[in-house]
């Protein structure tokens, strides 16, 4: 019975669109009926099957989650923002590390070809964690099908969704950016430095990413660290560690970055590139995995939990 419901969901639009609406009302209807902290205990327990403990909380989930309800400031809603945290990031460190921005607008009807660059590019909400369209050739693209797609991202509020308070007061819009690709035609790796307390302590890299996805977990001497940090399906990783990479030639410059990009904040992962040998931005995230993907082993979750001292967070923002 599963796998022919699992078969319609993915094989009949009429079903999926059922689906897909039955899981929205009932996410409005928790989000609107619920307090946030209800939320998210309940949420934290369907994904561990254990209470979440706020009161005092220990590993990194477990913060991440006490982060959500009270690390709020502007500074966080402007990071969350992929198109406003372009200036922060000219500010702190300088323009040399954004990406060229090659289209951005808070009307769906500027999406049309005459809009965007005969180059690669992706395409991008600036308002929630995921969701872009990766653009080789603009005369392939289906454009009236992707002004839906973006009409429809841009009516969410991710925040009803996660709890994750940065991104509610993001007013919505459309950007573009230019693709990275090298000349054979790769997208380069996700360097993602987790940094606690202004200091990068761990190094996410996410490789092959949109063909056979891996994810190592290094130390910021470039040793290869013994667990994994990913949503979890039949009892094991859907990331698994890949193959040891080679240490970046820009590794010390890339640390440097991230924690000048992270001194504001208690907990912070700063996402950058290393193309062909340039160091560049991606993003800033609060609340890695939403506090939802499993460190294992557990013993990593308490270890990198300890990492945050909860008791340095300014008062003035709680």
């Amino acid at each position: 019975m599963f796998k022919i419901a699992r078969y319609l969901y993915h094989n009949t639009w009429i079903v999926k669109k059922l689906v897909d609406f039955i899981e929205d009302i009932h996410l409005y209807l928790r989000s609107i009926l619920y307090s946030d902290e209800t939320f998210l205990k309940q949420n934290f327990k369907k994904r561990f099957g254990r209470p979440l403990n706020l009161e005092k909380p220990k590993t990194l989930n477990e913060k991440i989650h006490w982060l959500k309800l009270h690390d709020r400031t502007n500074l966080h809603t402007t990071c969350a923002d992929k198109y406003l945290v372009r200036n922060y990031v000219k500010e702190t460190v300088g323009e040399n590390y954004l990406i060229p921005l090659v289209f951005q607008s808070y009307d769906i009807k500027d999406i049309k070809p005459e809009n965007f660059p005969d180059i690669p590019f992706i395409i991008k909400a600036n308002h929630n964690s995921s969701g872009g369209v990766i653009v080789r050739d603009k005369d392939a693209i289906n454009w009236k099908k992707k002004r839906k797609h973006f009409k429809k991202l841009l009516k969410k509020n991710y925040y009803n969704s996660s709890k994750e308070w940065q991104y509610k007061n993001i007013k919505p819009c459309v950007i573009a950016e230019k693709l990275l690709v090298n000349k054979l035609g790769d997208i380069p790796f996700d360097y993602k430095l987790h940094c606690f307390h202004g200091k990068v302590q761990v190094i996410q890299v996410d490789i092959d990413r949109y063909s056979n996805h891996k994810r190592n977990m290094y130390s910021t001497t470039w040793k290869l660290l013994p667990f994994t940090w990913s949503i979890w399906q039949n009892n094991k990783p859907l990331w698994d560690n890949g193959s040891h990479i080679k240490k970046p030639s820009t590794l010390q410059e890339m640390i440097t970055v991230a924690e000048e990009l992270s001194k504001p904040f208690c907990y912070s992962r700063i996402d950058l590139y290393d193309f062909e040998g340039k160091v560049l931005f991606g993003e800033i995230t609060f609340h890695h995995g939403s506090g939802l993907e499993t460190i294992y082993p557990e013993a990593y979750d308490l270890k990198l939990g300890n990492l945050i001292d909860l008791n340095q967070l300014n008062k003035e923002h709680i």
